[in-house]
């Protein structure tokens, strides 16, 4: 397969920016993760990378990684025993054909793409009905964060990622989920963890989604 420019840049950014086996607030997001999700269930981890964060919901289900780094997927696929497939997730999913899943996971991938709202239709179209819609992406407006814009900074934040190329709120991401699910909950997640939890918009350092019960189609479309 040819190396394309997207898949080039995301293979030498995971080797020489995120160490093998690397996940941002790993043990607190595969916790929650591994509890949700349960066992005997079919999972689609979009933008597994390595398995980092899959490991902890591999065991005693049916899974299937996807990402555009291949280095990475057969690491996930030697380390776990999962299945795995090479996907662009600004793509069609082709490679996905008309499966479906109980869960979709999607741990800090969201604020990857270009088109946000086009990934999330392409999930739904994916979830089995009931299934839900998991993940997290950075808080990238949180108290901390807005300080260090306002000194004219991005150190330390969600934009010196050259490869974040969408930013989200707390409330943002809220009323896009609100959008194409009747049943939305965001989870913040950080190093005050009731502070993050109880005031999310401004204290944490990731927000952590749990959706379901989507739209029907022609609602989705309209959006």
């Amino acid at each position: 397969m040819e190396n394309n420019s997207t898949q080039n840049i995301y293979e030498k950014h995971h080797q020489n920016s995120r160490e093998s086996g690397f996940s941002i607030l790993e043990k607190e997001r595969g916790i929650l993760l591994k509890e949700i999700i349960g066992e005997n269930k079919k999972v689609l981890d979009i933008g597994c990378r390595d398995g980092a964060l899959t490991k902890y919901f591999s065991e005693k289900n049916d899974v299937t990684g996807v990402d555009i780094d291949n280095l990475s997927l057969a690491k996930a696929a030697k380390n776990l025993g999962i299945k795995t497939s090479f996907v662009d997730l600004n793509g069609d999913w082709r490679e996905l054909k008309e499966e479906k899943f109980d869960f979709v996971v999607a741990g800090e991938i969201l604020e990857h793409l270009y088109h946000p709202e086009k990934i999330i239709q392409q999930v739904i179209k994916y979830l089995d009905q009931g299934g839900l819609f998991l993940g997290s992406v950075p808080n990238a407006f949180s108290l901390k964060n807005r300080l260090r814009y306002l000194k004219g900074s991005k150190r330390f934040t969600p934009l010196s990622d050259p490869t974040h190329i969408n930013h989200f709120s707390y409330n943002e991401l809220k009323k896009i989920f609100e959008k194409y699910f009747l049943q939305v909950e965001i989870i913040g997640l950080g190093r005050y963890s009731w502070l993050a939890k109880k005031f999310p918009n401004f204290f944490a350092f990731d927000l952590f989604f749990k959706v379901s019960s989507f739209q029907n189609e022609k609602n989705i479309s309209s959006n």
